[in-house]
């Protein structure tokens, strides 16, 4: 489904998918994966390139797992870093919290970006013209981009094949009337109104599959409006997971720990659930390992 001048690195969960677009001798890319595998990134990139010289970088949105190689893409390649345009304060004051770096225990590399993109601004990546569309709920701020003549989806974290990115804004205690759930929900409607033969994830390998992708993210939009608590809970399995990816173990002896030393959790736990930093430990514990995503070897666990 993809044409011949996009190609898609797939990456993981620790690092976003990163898009490269062929034109002629130069080349663009879309986000750029977490700053652990900034080096990586740069190796992969060199390859694929294959002598091409990468002239511009455009973020989806701005969660440390799509900017983090920025700093080292930018370094490497001597790229214009184009950023949405709702976080171009953020980027430039490099506003830790409100980049949920340090709330969830992540990390980043600071970069320096050129300019800006608004949602119906057009770009041309690849010889094919893509439209900036608003994609609201998991990143407030985030962009998605789409190519009509080829009906092409780059959805960054707002549509995957079995769901959607975390909406930290709704556990973040925006009001009501501009909270994450509603947005997402009214972000999925967007979407689900264009012509897709094809999606092209933040994570996971581009897909086909879209009115069934789209069923799926509606059903687990559904589950969490009628208990947020569930949204809670499974919000706080994705930090673990996420920063048992980064640091590879953790001793389980130090988690409860480091859950409190996250403001993000505290916050979500005082709010939802209320446990002890112990008991929210145990459970997240047992609910990773049930779920065969984490494994305790000798009092030390690990990301599976």
């Amino acid at each position: 489904m993809l044409p011949d001048s996009l190609r898609v690195l797939e990456r993981g969960w620790l690092s976003s998918n990163n898009i490269v677009f062929f034109e002629g001798e130069q080349a663009a890319l879309i986000d750029s994966g977490y700053v652990t595998h900034a080096a990586q990134t740069v190796a992969l990139l060199e390859h694929t390139l294959a002598g091409r010289r990468l002239t511009r970088l455009l973020n989806t949105h701005s969660h440390s797992d799509h900017i983090g190689g920025n700093a080292a893409v930018t370094e490497a390649f001597g790229c214009q870093v184009i950023v949405p345009q709702g976080i171009d304060a953020t980027i430039a004051e490099w506003d830790e919290e409100a980049l949920l770096l340090s709330p969830l225990g992540q990390s980043g590399a600071r970069f320096r970006h050129d300019a800006t993109i608004a949602a119906g601004d057009e770009v041309e990546l690849g010889g094919l013209n893509w439209r900036a569309i608003a994609v609201p709920g998991h990143d407030m701020d985030a962009l998605a981009f789409h190519n009509p003549e080829r009906r092409l989806l780059i959805s960054g974290d707002a549509l995957w094949r079995n769901g959607f990115g975390v909406i930290f804004s709704e556990l973040l205690g925006h009001p009501e009337d501009a909270g994450g759930l509603k947005a997402a929900r009214e972000t999925l409607d967007v979407l689900a109104r264009l012509p897709i033969d094809g999606v092209i994830p933040g994570h996971g390998a581009p897909f086909v599959e879209v009115a069934d992708a789209f069923e799926r993210a509606y059903q687990r939009l559904a589950t969490f409006e009628q208990n947020v608590e569930l949204l809670a809970r499974h919000a706080l399995r994705v930090i673990l997971a996420f920063a048992l990816l980064e640091r590879r173990q953790l001793p389980r002896a130090d988690l409860p720990d480091f859950l409190a030393s996250l403001s993000f959790c505290r916050s979500v736990n005082a709010r939802y659930l209320n446990h002890s930093n112990g008991v929210l430990a145990q459970w997240l514990v047992r609910d990773l390992m049930r779920a065969g995503t984490l494994r305790d070897v000798d009092g030390m666990l690990l990301a599976v």
